[in-house]
């Protein structure tokens, strides 16, 4: 299930919100510039980016995106620590992460107005974290997740790290889903 906490950046007891409602979700992103919606899940037989051919071309429409691949991560993957720890020091895009779960769940953790917003995003979620936007994200320590990812630009996604600690402060994510 998706669920959204909002703390006090300089305190991560100081839980402002802890939110499960999509509608509450969504309002409580996009008054820092972050997209939030769910969409409906089908069972995909075949490949990924046709079962969402409608909505990943509404997304292109509308964002100018140009590109989009899949990423597949199972608990299993040999390369699933290094990628975690890839990801989990605060860090900026040169351009938007857009990102829907097929399936699984992973941590999206955004730094904005002076508040941490930590975004588990599960199966049926979309997420938009606007270019520029300081955030880090956790898979988790036996990540399963297959996600749709959209570009403008796949070489404006290259991670620019703010040498900031505040990542290690904040709850990591530990899975909920089997």
């Amino acid at each position: 299930m998706s669920r959204l906490q909002i703390f006090d950046e300089g305190d991560a007891q100081a839980l402002l919100l802890d939110s499960t409602d999509e509608a509450e979700i969504a309002g409580a992103l996009a008054t820092i510039g972050v997209r939030f919606e769910r969409w409906d899940t089908r069972e995909v037989t075949g490949d990924v980016l046709d079962a969402y051919a409608p909505e990943i071309g509404r997304l292109k429409a509308e964002g100018g995106y140009l590109s989009v691949d899949t990423i597949a991560m199972t608990a299993d993957h040999p390369e699933r620590g290094a990628l975690r720890q890839k990801f989990l020091s605060e860090h900026t895009h040169g351009e938007d992460e857009v990102r829907f779960f097929v399936e699984g769940e992973g941590l999206f953790t955004l730094h904005e107005q002076g508040r941490v917003f930590n975004m588990l995003c599960t199966r049926g979620d979309l997420i938009s974290v606007p270019a520029g936007m300081k955030h880090w994200f956790d898979m988790g320590p036996a990540p399963r997740f297959t996600a749709i990812r959209l570009f403008r630009n796949p070489d404006g996604w290259i991670a620019r790290f703010t040498g900031d600690d505040i990542a290690a402060r904040f709850p990591r994510h530990e899975p909920v889903a089997a």
